[in-house]
């Protein structure tokens, strides 16, 4: 239990945060035109590059990061910190090769860019599987690691602690649309930030510095958790090969191909800030690795030093052996490393991390609901009529979240458990835009083709991993599963080009090289979209190296 005063700098910005996020929305509603869908969900295209990077990085940080990233560090050291590092290529994809297609084809969804590129029906297919992921990866998971939270650190019920503060979210996102979230997102964005910063330092405080932790590390035969690099046949399923050839297929899909994400991205007003943005989000991704992940690894050299007690989050197994319940590491450390008053700013920065992620996940569920379901099937609806659509889809997806949580929950680790799912979800889709935006010849039915077939596929491949988990393919990792899914699904798009060959709609939503995205000049000096982009792939070269 935390003490009255953190309560209550909680529970003050929280209302702030509501707020700042009403009077966003409202505002930019009364600047436009009345009305004005555009308005709604893409904030009039008229986002910056500062505020792009900030709620790309919001939208992708959330509490499951604070609190699994931590779970992660205690149990397998840097290992997962591969996952923040390299977003940072894939974000460079997404500045130098997809968001000028986007920007260029006036889109308002990666399912209206996919008709154009391909036809109607992979348009409805990724309209349906990018709901249903935005319910269960972005909504519910960040749901089920703020109620471990609260739980925790106020003894709340979990379900209903989480129920109430997702509502309040939901209130400023769906009145204020995307110009809210926005501007919430950044807000939250830095108070996140500083709260991490501030448990990575009492951590390293407490431990006396690194070199004491590094020794704690050799003396319990731990020095691999140092090491991103795992060579083959390392017990955590994640050697280095696995990370290179697993992860872009994750990557791409979740940076460059899931709305959810990349909302912020076509909201931009023009293509340098479409560009810009994502690489500032590159940037700050570096910081994950030292202020989310690395307090886990501490709280282990601290627990092996006597200076953490587990006691909190230890249980009795059957056979009467004491266990760690690391999904409990980060508060754990919250109230035993932090005085009073910095704990309520760690609160808030939880309760950030939660906000950004619902309220940016139910803002592109209203979108893609009203743009790619709705106006579909009557094309002439208002757009009064098209945002209270927006509006209610996204309630009816709040509550479905809810209703996932006690399901979700059995995994042990929250992290893996939900890349484990985008895994599954992935291979298709991120093989249908790498292969339509590289090559002119991927027809209509070989994209519609690969969802559906590849869809089910990974479907069919989860279901028995879970059912049968002894079997051949159970033992085969997640990142490795999600390479080979991804193989199949090239091949087959391949094959269904010659075999059902024929154009895309129209317009030419295809590179006819790699040279060709970068012969726009973007702005002079060290913000051109080629300088940084430069500058942030050789920075992770040496920080990958020295990691290694």
């Amino acid at each position: 239990m935390i003490a009255l005063p953190d309560i209550i700098i909680s529970v003050v910005y929280i209302l702030g945060i509501v707020a700042l996020g009403l009077w966003a929305g409202i505002r930019q509603q009364r600047a436009s035109k009345s009305g004005d869908a555009s308005q709604y969900f893409l904030a009039g295209k008229s986002l910056r590059w500062p505020s792009i990077g900030l709620a790309l990085f919001a939208t992708n940080i959330s509490t499951v990061h604070l609190v699994s990233l931590a779970q992660s560090g205690f149990d397998t050291g840097l290992l997962n910190g591969d996952f923040e590092w390299m977003a940072a290529f894939t974000l460079i994809l997404l500045a130098l090769f997809f968001a000028p297609f986007y920007i260029r084809s006036g889109v308002a969804t990666l399912p209206d860019f996919l008709e154009k590129r391909y036809d109607r029906a992979s348009r409805d297919w990724l309209t349906g599987i990018s709901v249903v992921s935005a319910i269960i990866i972005h909504i519910a998971f960040s749901m089920l690691a703020g109620g471990i939270v609260l739980n925790t650190l106020f003894g709340f019920n979990m379900y209903v602690s989480v129920s109430i503060i997702s509502v309040i979210t939901a209130v400023y996102t769906i009145v204020g649309g995307l110009k809210a979230v926005v501007i919430t997102e950044s807000i939250q964005t830095v108070v996140l930030i500083i709260g991490a910063v501030i448990i990575s330092v009492s951590a390293y405080h407490r431990m006396n510095g690194w070199h004491p932790m590094v020794q704690v590390l050799q003396t319990t035969h731990n020095l691999d958790k140092l090491s991103m690099m795992r060579p083959s046949g390392d017990g955590s399923g994640m050697p280095w090969y696995a990370v290179f050839l697993g992860y872009p297929v994750l990557g791409i899909w979740y940076w460059c191909a899931d709305q959810t994400i990349v909302q912020r991205v076509l909201g931009a007003r023009d293509q340098n800030h479409a560009r810009v943005g994502p690489l500032f989000c590159g940037f700050i991704k570096i910081l994950p690795v030292f202020i989310f992940v690395m307090p886990g690894l501490f709280a282990f050299a601290l627990a092996h030093s006597g200076k953490l007690d587990l006691s909190a989050i230890t249980r009795l197994d059957p056979s009467g052996h004491p266990v760690v319940n690391s999904k409990g590491i980060y508060t754990l450390m919250i109230t035993q490393l932090l005085p009073t008053g910095l704990i309520g700013i760690l609160v808030a920065a939880l309760l950030s991390g939660l906000m950004s992620q619902v309220s940016g996940a139910l803002n592109s569920i209203s979108t893609m609901v009203s743009y790619d379901i709705y106006k579909r099937y009557r094309p002439q609806t208002s757009d009064v009529r098209l945002i209270s659509i927006g509006k209610i889809s996204a309630g009816i997806a709040l509550i479905f979240s809810l209703c996932l949580l006690p399901l979700l929950n059995r995994y042990e680790s929250i992290f893996n458990g939900l890349n484990e799912i985008i895994a599954h979800i992935a291979p298709p889709i991120t093989c249908v835009f790498v292969v339509g935006v590289f090559w002119r010849k991927a027809s209509a039915a070989s994209a519609r083709l690969t969802l559906w077939i590849g869809s089910c596929l990974g479907a069919m491949v989860f279901a028995i991993n879970k059912l049968y988990p002894g079997t051949f393919l159970g033992r085969i990792p997640f990142m490795m599963m999600a390479f080979y899914l991804f193989c199949i699904c090239l091949l087959m798009q391949v094959v269904f080009s010659y075999a059902y060959p024929g154009v895309s709609t129209g317009t030419r939503l295809y590179w006819n090289s790699l040279k060709e995205p970068l012969q726009s000049k973007g702005w002079k000096g060290i913000g051109n979209y080629k300088v940084l982009s430069l500058v942030l792939l050789l920075l992770m070269i040496i920080l990958f190296y020295a990691f290694r």
